[in-house]
């Protein structure tokens, strides 16, 4: 892509990023955020690379929280009490594709239980509110209602950290999910402080804590590649042959990237940073860092061609993408990816002394 290509893309970016800035309602805020997915759908098809791309539609995505969650300030009274809107999940990793839907939490001070339950009820309509707006934005409710408007997820600094407590020392089949989802945080908004304290906190649990690592890893083994022995690609009959690039591909990165980070105390939150850190660290070789950075990298580039219909394929569904139906150079980057997160888990196998 050339500078002539790349320059306009840039002025229409911080166009964009300025009329989310000041749009002056939620309405407003709805065509801004139109724009900038269009916007993300114009640089995947001009190859500007899947990590620009995602962190692009990130940055976007956060710009829409953070003015949605300042006009909603104004219309509700909210109590004089420090609070933080977490982003989680591909939010709070800085990857998010064309396809997902909210995962957000809430936390705030609170000097105990009591005002704990107090400053809940009247955070929550706020939280609800921001919630419905984004879903409007075009970010869809979680079916598993991972938000901020769910009691659950609202909460008070005190709490959050008892559940990750919790967390940590029971890791139970559901506390390894929430672990998944909620320790991949992100302030969007409000006082960083406490995302930073949470942050804190959730090092001095897992930082060496070879119990609960094992314990993830062995979740995180449960999504193999679909690699066979007498052909490249192995996929059930009832995927029609495709293959989810998401849950088998680009989350197998995801995860160990994520254990590596929690084990060796590194406070990144992107997949990429997290390997090349635990690298620099000496946690894992940098050359095969590198080599887990790019192959995620071509998995996330393969969900977006998807996610915007131009790749090969022709599905354009998502995270989904048939590898009989791709062109033979993008087949083989597939292959080769797959087999690169084939070698990450075996790694993860021999660190953890876990049985093949």
């Amino acid at each position: 892509m050339g500078e002539r290509e790349i320059l306009p893309q840039t002025a229409a970016i911080g166009r964009c990023s300025r009329r989310i800035a000041g749009a002056p309602d939620i309405a407003a805020l709805v065509t801004c955020a139109a724009e900038a997915r269009r916007l993300a759908v114009a640089l995947q098809q001009e190859e500007t690379g899947p990590a620009l791309v995602t962190r692009a539609l990130s940055r976007f995505n956060d710009a829409v929280a953070a003015r949605a969650l300042a006009l909603l300030a104004l219309r509700f009274r909210l109590p004089p009490a420090r609070w933080c809107w977490l982003g989680l999940g591909s939010e709070g990793r800085l990857e998010q594709t064309l396809t997902t839907d909210q995962d957000n939490a809430l936390v705030f001070s609170a000097s105990d239980d009591g005002e704990a339950r107090q400053l809940r009820e009247l955070f929550l309509p706020f939280a609800r509110a921001a919630n419905q707006a984004l879903a409007e934005c075009g970010f869809p409710l979680c079916r598993g209602e991972v938000m901020a408007g769910n009691p659950r997820w609202c909460l008070s600094l005190s709490e959050w950290t008892g559940n990750f407590a919790t967390w940590v020392r029971t890791p139970e089949p559901e506390a390894l999910l929430n672990a998944a989802i909620f320790f991949d945080f992100r302030p969007l908004a409000g006082d960083d402080g406490l995302a930073a304290e949470l942050r804190r906190v959730l090092s001095g649990l897992t930082r060496g804590n070879e119990i609960f690592l094992r314990m993830m890893t062995l979740n995180a083994l449960a999504a193999a590649p679909p690699l066979g022995r007498l052909r490249d690609f192995v996929t059930e009959a009832k995927s029609g042959g495709a293959i989810d690039l998401k849950k088998f591909g680009s989350r197998i990165f995801v995860d160990a990237a994520r254990i590596l980070a929690l084990g060796a105390g590194i406070a990144a939150t992107a997949t990429a940073p997290r390997l090349r850190q635990a690298a620099a660290g000496g946690v894992i070789p940098p050359v095969d860092a590198e080599a887990c950075v790019r192959a995620f990298h071509a998995l996330q580039g393969l969900r977006l061609a998807a996610q915007t219909g131009d790749g090969a394929d022709g599905l354009a569904c998502g995270n989904q993408v048939d590898p009989e139906r791709l062109n033979e150079f993008d087949r083989r980057v597939l292959l080769e990816a797959l087999r690169q997160a084939r070698k990450l888990q075996q790694m993860l196998r021999t660190r953890f002394h876990i049985d093949t």
